[in-house]
């Protein structure tokens, strides 16, 4: 879960809920997104949007940063609940822009700003034993 502003402008809301996948694990089926570039004000990175020309819909993510990753927009999905969301395998990041009222689960990795360094080196996570509300 991203808290970023880039994040919450993207989605209107408080975080985007957003699975991570390899990008050589990634193929699109059928059509051409639209792929706009906004550079990053965390890594000065350009962040890759692709989204529907038609509808708008934001479908996913690629990155200058991790160029073997690719984010989904969890709510392009058919069934935007078929992936697990447990302290194993997620983590909310950018809880330093976070809104106020957001409520953390416990036994999650938390960041205050990305689980990795500009440079490359991976942050220490926070965890919450219980549930913890922002601000």
């Amino acid at each position: 879960m991203c808290h970023c502003r880039f994040c919450q402008r993207a989605t209107g809301s408080a975080y985007m809920v957003e699975p991570i996948f390899a990008a050589s694990d990634f193929v699109v089926l059928s059509g051409t997104p639209t792929v706009f570039d906004q550079v990053s004000k965390g890594s000065g990175k350009l962040v890759h949007v692709h989204f529907c020309a038609d509808c708008g819909t934001k479908l996913w993510l690629s990155f200058e940063r991790f160029s073997d990753a690719v984010g989904v927009y969890a709510g392009t999905f058919d069934d935007p609940c078929w992936f697990p969301m447990d302290p194993a395998t997620s983590k909310h990041i950018f809880l330093g822009v976070a809104r106020t009222d957001t409520v953390i689960p416990p036994g999650v990795a938390t960041f205050v700003e990305h689980a990795v360094a500009n440079d490359g080196t991976p942050q220490t996570a926070t965890v919450f034993e219980t549930c913890r509300q922002i601000g």
